[in-house]
């Protein structure tokens, strides 16, 4: 009888093991493409920095890079704005991925910022450092200034690689990746201090936190 619950006990903390190491992305997962499911993969008209690629594929690369680079999670202040590579917030994700299409979001919110203060009532002091750094000054930012598309995720087709989506009480960020799992839908690249910072967690966000905003990086 003893050695019967032993066995259960072991089987028991296998299971609750392997619940969690799914759950932080830890376990082999086949991912898919747009195209296995016949989805059309959109591409952006304008090619800012001029490399041959469009922003929306430079985007998406640029997140994968720091996906790749995986930074410490760290959050904290910097003078001048940048944190070192090695760091990084959600935040930096997006900032990061835009500067490989060549835009500085930094000036970007910056200049909104100083042109239009009344649409940041959460700013008490405007500090360049920081500014664009905040999950609620991106949100404004994009919503005044770029495509502003569904949060709903069974519209399966309008979440594309590049596309910028929003959690929360304004609480986190992330960029929509070109892998998608068995139901279509997106991995999601983020950084939240996780072992991958490109996994297959977009429809658990959504569920645990909700999707208040869904961009696309299209200059209005």
């Amino acid at each position: 009888m003893k050695r019967y619950w032993i066995i259960v006990i072991v089987l028991i903390l296998l299971l609750i093991g392997l619940f969690v190491l799914d759950y932080y992305g830890l376990l082999p997962k086949k991912s898919y493409t747009a195209s296995d499911f016949d989805i059309h993969t959109i591409y952006a008209d304008m090619d800012y920095n001029q490399n041959g690629i469009d922003d929306y594929t430079d985007i998406l690369n640029g997140a994968k890079k720091e996906a790749k680079r995986k930074p410490k999670y760290v959050s904290k202040y910097y003078s001048g704005g940048y944190p070192p590579v090695t760091e990084g917030v959600c935040t930096d994700v997006i900032w990061r991925a835009l500067k490989e299409a060549g835009y500085s979001l930094k000036d970007l919110v910056t200049e909104d910022i100083e042109k239009n203060r009344e649409a940041y009532p959460n700013i008490n002091v405007p500090d360049p450092n920081i500014d664009f750094r905040r999950v609620t000054n991106l949100d404004i930012y994009f919503k005044r200034n770029t495509m502003i598309l569904t949060n709903d995720l069974s519209k399966i087709e309008e979440w594309q690689p590049g596309d910028i989506v929003v959690f929360g009480n304004k609480e986190h960020i992330g960029i929509i990746s070109d892998k998608r799992n068995a139901k279509e839908i997106p991995y999601l690249i983020h950084n939240a201090g996780q072992f991958r910072l490109e996994e297959d967690t977009l429809q658990r966000w959504s569920k645990k936190k909700g999707i208040v905003g869904h961009y696309r990086f299209q200059l209005q």
